[in-house]
């Protein structure tokens, strides 16, 4: 899809469909009343009979307006006006969007950037436009067959859309464009990942697209292989690999634009392409969701494709072991102790929490960037899901000052997270007879323990965790990877970046 920034006036836009806002109680918008008063009330007289409230989220679509140059029309809900805030602009956006689909409009013009929203400016709202547009129109059909590929719909799907400012702010929202396109890449390299199956995605096909984005972009990327990661003694990462016959990698990728002084941002993510759960096998309903256990990987690459084509001038360092867990012959066992790279010795006492033992070991290799800040992503525990649910990531730090970074990246983003506690009441939970830690605390506080873990091998820097196993993908009907925290993640680096 196109996007383009103008200052026209609405009655006058010779597009398929013009989108204009309504508030609840039927209160027209700046753009609205203009198209109203060129069409002689035409747009209050439909209201007024009642086919429009101005509910956040509702459309009507009219046809052969008066006194208008496009041929449709489209009103939007915006819900009440004192409460128009980021959330409900988005959602607007959406809507627009979603009612275009299948209406045969090619060209649209949107007035909703126009619209005041709380403590946000110009940029934001077109920044904001242009990631929900794309994610509406995302649609993952790679793997179908030619047969079964919707060609009429794609003929009749929406290829342009003029995003409307005022003049004063038209360079902003130029800018804001540019921000917004390259998130939305970046989400939707982190989807097609995601929603790839295990049998395309596996760790060489990550790292191969981790090669592809450094060959076009000045990415440095450099592929360990398991000679490489057995010099370095990553036996605790190695251990979850060797019951599958996919070779492990442990990929790194560093964007070098900040200051060559700048301690660089490491982001670690998680990358295992498939988790059966190992010995400790998991129930085979849903099982082939587990495809989506590499989304910390697919958020760290959306995250470095997004910042590669802001060209942001920062040092960032991205590491992502993956591989895959499975219940083969080789594989280990509850009750095999481990040694990490670190030194630290684990008991696994249940092989189905292999996260962890995967990311320890890449946390302690982020050691050697000397980082400023290290952030690790992964779908690590059903047990965030039951705490937080599908719409909140869980947030864990040993830093509350990079708690709150995160956390504002969030908010800013429109992709939440809840900072989680992590007392030191908790590292009980993981003593071993056997070993210097085990691998699980228990049912109670999982996630908790879980990142308790972690946080015994990021002790040299400031550190964060986000657990996103209730955020990366949906399921049912809307099956597929929602590609976050990529927002949030680039949004933090942006934040960086301005500070450095």
């Amino acid at each position: 899809m196109e996007f383009s920034i103008k200052n026209t006036n609405p009655e006058k836009q010779r597009q398929d469909c013009t989108i204009v806002g309504i508030y609840e109680s039927r209160k027209l918008t700046g753009a609205a009343e203009l198209i109203d008063a060129a069409s002689g009330g035409f747009v209050s007289t439909v209201i007024k009979r009642g086919d429009m409230e101005g509910k956040i989220g509702s459309t009507l679509m009219l046809h052969g307006v008066p006194g208008t140059a496009s041929d449709r029309l489209l009103l939007v809900g915006l819900g009440k006006e004192r409460e128009f805030d980021a959330r409900t602009y988005r959602k607007a956006v959406s809507a627009s969007i979603k009612a275009l689909k299948g209406t045969g409009a090619a060209t649209a013009a949107s007035y909703l950037a126009e619209l005041p929203v709380k403590k946000h400016d110009a940029a934001w709202k077109v920044a904001h436009f242009a990631e929900v547009a794309m994610d509406v129109v995302y649609k993952f059909d790679r793997m179908k067959g030619k047969q079964h590929k919707d060609d009429k719909a794609a003929a009749r799907a929406l290829k342009k859309v003029v995003i409307n400012l005022p003049r004063e702010a038209l360079k902003a929202g130029e800018a804001g464009l540019r921000q917004g396109l390259a998130i939305a890449a970046g989400v939707s390299l982190a989807k097609d990942l995601g929603n790839l199956p295990p049998n395309v995605c596996t760790p060489t096909y990550l790292a191969e697209q981790a090669q592809a984005l450094a060959k076009s972009s000045g990415l440095q990327v450099q592929v360990l292989d398991r000679p490489d990661m057995e010099k370095l003694g990553m036996g605790s990462f190695l251990g979850v690999s060797q019951g599958s016959r996919q070779p492990p990698k442990l990929i790194v990728m560093q964007h070098k634009k900040g200051r060559k002084n700048q301690k660089p941002v490491v982001l670690v993510g998680k990358g295992i392409t498939f988790d059966t759960g190992g010995i400790s096998l998991k129930p085979g309903a849903e099982m082939d969701e587990m495809k989506y256990d590499m989304c910390g990987a697919a958020s760290v690459l959306g995250t470095f494709k997004a910042i590669v084509e802001m060209d942001l001038p920062i040092n960032a360092v991205g590491i992502i072991p993956t591989c895959e867990n499975m219940p083969d012959g080789n594989a280990i066992r509850p009750g095999d102790v481990l040694t990490s790279m670190s030194g630290q010795t684990i008991e696994v006492l249940n092989t189905d929490a292999e996260g962890r033992l995967i990311l320890c070991d890449a946390l302690t290799y982020a050691e050697r960037f000397e980082p400023s800040s290290v952030v690790d992503i992964a779908t690590l525990t059903g047990a965030c899901v039951i705490a937080l649910g599908h719409h909140l990531s869980g947030l864990f730090s040993n830093n509350d000052s990079l708690a709150r970074e995160l956390l504002a990246a969030g908010e800013g983003a429109q992709d939440r997270a809840w900072h989680m506690p992590m007392l030191e009441d908790y590292q009980g939970q993981l003593d071993s007879n056997f070993a210097d830690m085990a691998n699980i605390g228990g049912r109670a506080a999982g996630s908790v323990t879980a990142a308790c873990f972690l946080s015994r091998f990021a002790k040299k820097y400031d550190w964060a965790h986000l657990d996103i196993a209730g955020t990366a993908w949906k399921s049912g009907k809307e099956k597929g990877s929602t590609g976050r925290p990529v927002p949030l993640l680039t949004e933090f680096l942006m934040q960086r970046a301005a500070k450095n």
